[in-house]
C-alpha cells in the first residue's frame, strides 16, 4: 500500500478513528526513539520510589489551575 493510498484511506476515516490512527502513529514513533524510551524508563522509576506530584501540583505546573 502507498503513502498515498494510505492518506486516502485516512482521510475517510470516522474522527474517532482519526485520532486513534494518530496515536498509534505516535507511538510506533516514540518506541522508536531510544532517547524517549531512556527518559520514559527513569521517570517511571523515578515514581516507582515514590517521587510523584499531585493531581493540583501537576495542573499548577503546567498553568491550569484558577490561580
Amino acid at each position: 500500500m502507498s503513502l498515498a493510498e494510505l492518506k486516502h484511506g485516512a482521510v475517510a476515516l470516522p474522527e474517532n478513528e482519526r485520532r486513534e490512527l494518530a496515536a498509534y502513529l505516535l507511538q510506533i514513533g516514540r518506541e522508536r526513539n531510544q532517547a524517549w524510551c531512556d527518559e520514559t524508563s527513569r521517570r517511571m522509576q523515578e515514581m516507582d520510589a515514590g517521587k510523584k506530584i499531585t493531581q493540583s501540583e501537576f495542573e499548577r505546573r503546567v498553568g491550569l489551575d484558577e490561580g
